[in-house]
């Protein structure tokens, strides 16, 4: 029989528990004094009233861009913040203008399926919008398009992840995405408006990158991508820099349809402080990646349903047909080769490293050349691993982040990278383990061109900010198949000017026989696709930077020695690792050189720790009829590859031009 205690739902188990039935203890029952307490983990109900409102109460109210490390912020006025939202809203709106219309599309800040945990008191801060009448009403004009501006990396994991197929988080806390149908840059689908002011700035014709083409149908495909994204319910708003030397830097805003895009220019820009996001204003240059939506093929200058535009009279890039996040990254590049010249300020495709002393060096090569591995140096810091701009300030980076290749990506090999990928980095197309969620970096089931972006600060040894003095060397590297250029050569001013026009190096491809042999690639200034004027004016100006500030130019070889591909043998690593070391020293300047024939290069005697014969080409074959006719091939197709630009004159004489093709091969 129940005690009164168990009647009124008092339990307690006594010190000397008696055995019942089964061996088990009994509950006993009995009343408590009233001034006792029990003792739990009980406390204080929240002040939340719905579960929305708990949810509310989760977050901290903050501005939505990169935290400002240091001392605290002061909390930001009420109202100056509303009337700042209230103009950056009218200025994206203004981005997004048609212009058909006379204003731009309401829009409204925050997510549109996240309007029950978004806090009443800000309700109608997040809900207002700017538009105005119209004399015409569609469809389109009656819908607010909702803006996700400068989300943080951990916002746009969560918009891909529920929102983009195909989006993972791996094991090693990355973000793994899928870039649709293209999985690289579409160089045929890139279009520039020709019109006054570029007819005679930019390059054009036979070996240009520069495919033109007219206003009218730049503003058509512009109309096309704005019509689409003010379409959709959200897009995403990114508010950022290019270029660290705040003297020169651009304002960007890229307008897109995906939360990958979106991270990716997080990364790959510079991110502002919640200040300089403030003063942000108009901005420089606009992208608007309208992404998969393609391009109509019926429009005048189309090829495909991809077309990559810039129109750089009106700051403005657009994007149809393609998903592949690079091609925004290139673009702004190509932008950055036009800006910054118009103010003697010379744009460069290559790495960039310092010396703790201060002694800055330059890095230039094609894929495959060892760009990467040698401008990566624990011993030195990074600058930057591919986009750099050199004034009278010095170096700087043009670029927050870094984008490398992860095919056969492994610890051993690369381990500044390998250990980048973590949360907040992006990779496109990977493949991973269902499971584990493990990359593995060797499968190219989806591409071989498979990448990650990532902060640069990721780079252990980043120097931030990502400046530095004025360049001491000047590094071009050529993977010489043919096996007849020195491991390193010493350049005078128009040899290094000819060797940047001409950006050798060289590949090995199969033949029809199936027998491998060399075949020569060049690609002007160490990167023709992206360069918007003649190669010779990136030339001349580089070389009078190098005069002014005194650099030395080398030429090293990363390639074959001995032979070409197959009879020769891959020079070592640890050989070129000493080489660039004795570079950076300057002990190499000290050398005493010689000069080869046809090139007429200048190549030392000894370098240290270098085996002295294999620094002379001709040295190493054992073959020499075959050197010599392999070393005339090679100088046949440099001599065939600069005709293009024999009739382009640099000055009123054209004097400096002949000087660059006097030291090019003679023979």
């Amino acid at each position: 029989m129940a005690s009164k205690g168990a009647e009124n739902g008092e339990f307690s188990f006594p010190r000397t528990p008696t055995k019942g039935r089964n061996g088990l203890p009994k509950i006993q029952t009995h009343g408590k004094k009233e001034d006792q307490i029990c003792h739990d983990d009980s406390a204080p109900p929240v002040k939340a009233q719905t579960i929305d409102e708990l949810h509310s109460l989760q977050k901290k109210r903050s501005v939505p861009n990169t935290p400002i490390k240091g001392e605290a912020q002061p909390a930001f006025n009420a109202a100056s913040e509303e009337e700042r939202q209230k103009q950056q809203l009218e200025s994206i709106s203004a981005s997004l203008a048609s212009l058909t219309r006379e204003t731009g599309p309401k829009v409204v800040r925050g997510d549109p399926d996240r309007k029950t945990e978004t806090p009443r008191a800000q309700v109608t801060h997040q809900h207002r919008h700017v538009h105005a009448p119209t004399l015409s009403t569609s469809d389109s004009a009656l819908k607010f398009t909702h803006i996700l501006y400068n989300l943080s990396p951990a916002e746009l994991y969560e918009q891909a992840i529920k929102y983009e197929k195909g989006s993972f988080i791996t094991s090693s806390g990355a973000l793994a995405t899928l870039s649709g149908a293209k999985t690289g840059r579409s160089p045929r689908d890139k279009r520039v408006v020709r019109d006054e002011t570029t007819e005679d700035e930019l390059w054009w014709g036979k070996g240009s990158p520069n495919i033109e083409m007219d206003e009218h149908t730049f503003l058509v495909n512009r109309e096309r991508a704005v019509d689409y994204l003010c379409s959709l319910d959200k897009v995403y708003v990114n508010d950022q820099f290019l270029n660290w030397d705040p003297a020169h830097r651009i304002k960007v805003r890229i307008v897109s349809a995906r939360a990958y895009h979106s991270l990716f220019m997080h990364n790959m820009c510079i991110r502002p402080t919640a200040e300089e996001l403030e003063e942000f204003g108009t901005p420089d240059f606009t992208i608007y990646n309208a992404g998969m939506f393609p391009c109509n093929r019926y429009t005048h200058y189309m090829t495909s349903s991809t077309s990559v535009d810039l129109n750089l009279g009106r700051r403005e890039m657009v994007i149809l047909g393609t998903q592949y996040a690079g091609e925004m990254k290139k673009g702004l590049f190509g932008v950055m080769h036009y800006l910054m010249p118009q103010r003697q300020i010379l744009s460069l495709h290559s790495g960039c490293n310092m010396g703790k002393d201060g002694d800055v060096a330059l890095f230039f090569g094609l894929s495959g050349t060892g760009k990467t591995t040698l401008s990566t140096d624990h011993n030195r810091y990074l600058i930057g691993d591919d986009e750099h701009c050199w004034s009278e300030n010095g170096v700087s980076n043009i670029e927050g982040g870094c984008y490398a290749k992860c095919i056969d990506l492994s610890k051993e090999k690369e381990p500044d990278i390998f250990n980048a990928i973590k949360f907040g980095t992006v990779m496109e197309n990977v493949v991973f383990d269902e499971h584990t969620r493990e990359v593995d970096y060797s499968d190219k089931s989806v591409t071989e061109n498979t990448r990650a972006a990532y902060p640069i600060e990721y780079i252990p040894n980043a120097k931030i900010p990502c400046v530095g003095p004025h360049p001491k060397n000047v590094i071009l590297l050529a993977c010489d198949a043919f096996g007849v250029l020195p491991p390193v050569s010493k350049l005078n001013l128009a040899q290094t000017m000819y060797h940047f026009i001409s950006g050798y190096t060289a590949l090995v491809a199969g033949t029809e026989d199936g027998i491998k042999e060399p075949q020569a690639t060049f690609s002007a200034c160490f990167g023709a696709a992206f360069i918007m004027l003649h190669p010779t004016k990136y030339a001349a100006m580089l070389a009078e930077k190098m005069q002014k500030h005194g650099a030395t130019g080398w030429l090293v070889n990363t390639g074959w020695s001995g032979g070409s591909y197959g009879s020769g043998k891959r020079i070592k690593l640890a050989y070129t690792r000493k080489i660039i070391d004795a570079i950076h020293s300057g002990s190499l300047l000290e050398a005493n050189y010689t000069k080869t024939e046809i090139f007429g290069l200048e190549i030392p005697t000894a370098v240290e720790g270098v085996p002295s014969e294999i620094l002379d080409p001709a040295n190493t074959w054992p073959d020499k009829k075959a050197h010599q006719e392999a070393l005339r091939k090679l100088g046949g197709l440099f001599k065939k590859n600069f005709e293009v630009f024999l009739d382009y004159k640099i000055g009123k004489d054209g004097n400096l031009t002949d000087e660059i093709l006097a030291a090019g091969p003679n023979f």
